[in-house]
């Protein structure tokens, strides 16, 4: 074949192709390649250094304009500044007419050219006399014919039936647009209750917020009304339906759908609730009242219906009304007494408690409120199989799931958590802190202390409470001691190891505080509470590294995230600061401490939108956690503030400096 055989390159072709290709083949292949690379590699040092030359020899003919005014550059460093002003500036080479473009000149149309374009498309329903009389044109010829030529009057050549009042349109267009601002004015004041700054975002908000397919939309509301239509006592089809119009846009539709859901599953809570979320609010009450009707014993209807009124008279007779229906519902009781001042709320927690005598919150909510001797009273008389105990100045009640324990000094502390706490679980951070003071006077607490972590070895509160208690002594070395055997019977506990290297730290002995972090890092390696600590105990030139070995070991620990953002905060990268901020709130919403230095760090650099968005979001969370956080929101000065009134109270106390 001789197109395999071309004339210079030889035959292209397999001679071989037809035969088997045994493991000799294979061996014989393998050996040729491999000396195939090595003469590759071989030549690839040539041609590589080849390369380089001709590359440099290039440069040296033709450099570039950096190479060739960076000693020029150089020099720049040695200009003073006098020198510097002295420069002339450069100077614009184009031409006059370069530099003075001449602008487009647009003159407005008159509205005499409107009103002839509109008479020329206009018709007439009647006709002049002088068209009547001679059918056409009356001016006669100057030969005497005073014949006018068929055809020549054709109506629309005469003047137009109207004329277009580009000035009566403009007034007709303000007063349409004064209508419509109108309709969004108060009709008592006069004045405006449209936001300027909001309007667009208001704007936004009706438009459709799906981005999905419309396909799906349509499958997915056929294939709902068919779930309707199969079985209508069905509760979820019914709010599925109402939301998928709702995020589509169409939300009359949504509530109309909702609407007969009610009349279908009268007796479903979560369509009630969902009927009352999309009305307007005057609506709502009125499907609230409905509802109540058909369910009166729906806790979640009745504190819905009370947080609809705007009012706090109107909501206490909402929930003194759904007490009379739910007399033994524990959270109806909790609202309600909330909304009362002390006096009112200690008569209210008197009738809670016998309506709820299993409420071990209810009984302890009313020993808040009474003076020592009432409070052992109360608690005595505590029903729910609540034991009574005085251990010094603290009342300890005990129940099937907690411990309570009441702290007296000048007022009343009621401190509650889980029955396995002491084994298993963290005691209340305010708990420690609160109690430190009056153990230093006395003495004993300490013998008591070592005597509960005999029974339970595993309470870290109180090896870390012991430790503290030795250090406020001056007796560093019992409060090492103590730490050191806490750790040998809790291995792997963050905790203790954080304990241990911020008493160093404090002590101002920072080289065992590093070493102590490293070995806590290598004993727990996942911890992000220690990881966030020790970014903040290097030093700031090796923090940054110290942060992206953190973010390998803990990618989605809050703890980690607030460090990296405070570091940001540092350096002043003030929009990576706040990115960050807002990574470790959304993270974890319920971590206090993320929200105060947010809001912080807004009250610093940010401006009022930014500051308000903020404590909105933190309302909305209602975080619960966090050790500073819990410091402040269960000191018994503040038991009756909400989310919006703590939040700046812990943000006063955070550190700015790092």
């Amino acid at each position: 074949n001789r197109s395999f055989h071309p004339q210079f390159s030889g035959y292209a072709g397999n001679l071989f192709s037809s035969g088997p290709y045994e493991k000799d083949d294979e061996e014989a292949d393998a050996v040729y390649e491999s000396v195939d690379r090595k003469m590759d590699e071989r030549r690839k040092q040539y041609r590589e250094r080849r390369e380089r030359e001709e590359l440099e020899k290039f440069r040296e003919e033709r450099p570039k304009i950096q190479q060739m005014f960076s000693d020029l550059k150089r020099k720049l460093g040695t200009i003073s500044e006098d020198e510097w002003s002295s420069i002339p500036a450069v100077g614009d080479a184009r031409n006059k007419k370069q530099r003075t473009p001449q602008l487009e000149k647009i003159t407005p149309v008159p509205d005499s050219l409107f009103a002839r374009g509109l008479a020329q498309g206009a018709t007439v329903n009647s006709l002049d006399s002088r068209q009547q009389q001679y059918g056409g044109i009356n001016t006669p010829f100057p030969s005497g014919l005073n014949t006018p030529f068929p055809g020549t009057s054709t109506p629309g050549w005469t003047t137009p039936a109207g004329e277009l009042d580009m000035r009566k349109i403009g007034q007709a267009r303000n007063t349409l647009m004064g209508m419509r601002l109108s309709q969004v004015s108060d009709s008592v004041s006069g004045q405006t209750v449209v936001d300027p700054k909001g309007y667009l975002t208001d704007l936004h908000s009706m438009l459709p917020q799906y981005g999905g397919d419309v396909a799906d939309i349509k499958k997915a509301r056929l294939l709902l009304k068919s779930v309707r239509e199969t079985n209508p006592k069905h509760p979820p089809a019914w709010i599925a339906s109402a939301r998928l119009e709702e995020v589509t846009g169409k939300l009359q539709i949504a509530r109309n759908i909702i609407m007969k859901g009610t009349e279908m599953c009268p007796k479903s809570e979560d369509v009630w609730l969902e009927a009352a979320r999309l009305q307007p609010n005057d609506i709502s009450k009125a499907v609230c009242a409905s509802a109540i009707v058909q369910l009166p014993l729906s806790v979640k209807i009745w504190i819905r219906a009370a947080s609809l009124e705007t009012d706090d008279k109107a909501k206490k007779r909402v929930y003194r009304k759904a007490l009379e229906n739910v007399p033994n519902s524990v959270r109806l009781w909790k609202v309600a007494v909330e909304l009362e001042e002390a006096d009112d709320a200690r008569i209210m927690l008197s009738r809670s408690v016998e309506c709820c005598p299993h409420s071990t919150e209810l009984w302890l909510a009313l020993a808040k409120l009474e003076t020592y001797q009432n409070a052992r009273k109360v608690c005595s008389g505590g029903g729910g199989g609540i034991s009574f105990y005085t251990f010094g100045i603290f009342v300890i009640l005990m129940t099937t799931d907690h411990y309570l324990i009441i702290s007296v000094n000048s007022h009343i502390r009621v401190h509650v958590y889980p029955f396995q706490a002491l084994l298993l679980k963290k005691l209340p951070v305010f708990f420690l802190n609160e109690i430190n003071y009056l153990f230093k006077s006395q003495p004993q607490y300490l013998l008591s202390l070592s005597k509960g972590l005999s029974k339970c070895p595993r309470a870290i509160p109180l090896w870390r409470l012991l430790s503290s208690l030795e250090q406020k002594k001056g007796t560093l070395t019992k409060a090492r001691a103590v730490l050191e055997k806490a750790r040998l019977k809790n291995p792997n506990c963050p905790e203790l190891w954080l304990a241990s290297i911020r008493l160093e730290w404090n002590a101002d002995i920072k080289n065992i505080a590093k070493s102590l972090m490293a070995r806590a890092l290598q004993e727990c390696p996942s911890s992000g509470l220690l990881w966030a600590e020790a970014v903040f105990i290097e030093g700031r030139a090796q923090r940054k590294t110290k942060s992206v070995d953190a973010l390998k070991k803990c990618e989605h620990d809050p703890h980690v995230l607030l460090a990296i953002a405070r570091l940001f905060w540092s350096e002043r990268k003030l929009t990576k600061a706040r990115e960050w901020f807002l990574r470790t709130v959304k993270i974890d919403q319920d971590f206090g401490d993320a929200w105060a230095f947010f809001y912080r760090f807004e009250l610093a650099h940010g401006n009022e939108d930014k500051q308000q968005e903020v404590l909105k979001r933190c309302i909305n969370a209602e975080p619960r956690h966090g050790q500073l956080w819990q410091t402040v929101s269960k000191d018994i000065k503040n038991w009756k503030l909400k989310t919006k009134e703590l939040l700046p109270i812990i943000s006063s106390k955070v550190p700015v400096a790092f």
